[in-house]
């Protein structure tokens, strides 16, 4: 490959000259026109392109950002999908380059993550880290940081989600407005504050509809349609012979993909025999027409690395930050064909 030294001697100027010009920097304004363009017109002839290890090291900066999921399931995880369209989006408007880095759990966290802060990147932007405990030691400081549904435990500099508790007491209300009474919660994995967040909103909405929620009535599971099957299976399987719950409130959109498959297991038929409501409104969700709350999930990916921009701006200056640590975004519930109303005659569990 050429190197900037060969653009120079193709000019016939020095090594400073080209790179100024080339790099547009400050210094290139005492270039002279004339020389600029005999200097632009050698690194055209000769296929020219910038190093970009070498621009890196110059001026502390890669113009590239990491993208940090655990992506260990084995099913396609929309939501994932849906949140990395959003990061695309804003590292493209940026001018930055986008490096996925996937972890096969979030145990590898306190290694894998600052091992990707060596320089390959100026930031990360960390996707729904579900930690166990609370030694986060091990956050870089040097590498600007931003989470997306980041759990209790974790504490970047900033954290980027939708209000899943406005969202969990939303949806149950609406539920209760078109009449449901008996309705179960498949939520998502205890300790985990997203999940949690929507179970204490849809308990919230009863209580002050004044309606008690039996203590069987809430189950949780992981945010999978392989936990929302499993989670349904054992359920029905354990109150066999028992009125059948008017509708279903799940955690997540895959959740209740994976209980509706549980249901036509054992022939029943959704929503003909029992009602469901899902979470996320990702792309399944809207071409099945499923009822369910709404996050931006694409603007959240667009938000979080707009902040991170910004921060690393700031340590570029050496300045604080001065924008907010936790940014929440509005849900929006979505009338789908699963919740046509209340039933007059209760089934039993098969």
């Amino acid at each position: 490959m050429p190197t900037l030294a060969d653009v120079a001697r193709e000019a016939g100027v020095s090594d400073a000259a080209a790179s100024a010009a080339l790099s547009g920097a400050k210094g290139s304004t005492r270039v002279s026109v004339e020389t600029r363009e005999r200097i632009l017109a050698a690194a055209a002839r000769l296929s020219y392109r910038p190093n970009a290890t070498a621009r890196a090291l110059t001026y502390q900066r890669t113009n590239a950002i990491g993208f940090v999921a655990n992506i260990a399931n084995e099913e396609p995880n929309l939501y994932f999908l849906e949140v990395f369209n959003g990061v695309v989006r804003g590292a493209t408007q940026a001018h930055q380059t986008t490096c996925i880095f996937p972890l096969s759990g979030w145990e590898e966290a306190p290694k894998r993550i600052p091992a990707l802060c060596d320089g390959r990147v100026d930031g990360l932007v960390v996707l729904a880290p579900y930690l166990e405990d609370d030694s986060t030691t091990w956050l870089p400081p040097h590498t600007p940081m931003v989470t997306i549904h980041a759990g209790r435990l974790l504490r970047a500099q900033v954290n980027v989600e939708a209000d899943d508790e406005a969202g969990g007491y939303a949806i149950a209300r609406h539920m209760l407005g078109l009449g449901y009474r008996r309705i179960l919660c498949v939520g998502g994995p205890v300790r985990a504050k997203g999940a949690d967040s929507r179970v204490e909103g849809f308990l919230r909405a009863h209580a002050e509809a004044g309606i008690e929620v039996a203590s069987d009535h809430v189950i949780r599971t992981w945010f999978t349609a392989e936990g929302g099957s499993q989670a349904m299976q054992e359920w029905l399987h354990s109150h066999r012979g028992q009125p059948l719950p008017e509708a279903v409130c799940c955690g997540s959109d895959d959740i209740a993909f994976g209980c509706i498959d549980a249901l036509e297991g054992v022939g029943l038929s959704v929503p003909r025999d029992i009602s469901i409501a899902g979470f996320d409104d990702t792309l399944l969700a809207r071409t099945l027409r499923i009822a369910t709350v709404r996050q931006p999930l694409l603007e959240m990916g667009r938000r979080a690395v707009e902040v991170l921009m910004q921060l690393i701006e700031a340590q570029r200056r050496g300045e604080a930050y001065a924008g907010p640590s936790d940014i929440v975004l509005p849900i929006e519930i979505v009338q789908g064909r699963s919740l046509p109303g209340s039933r007059s005659t209760p089934l039993i569990i098969p």
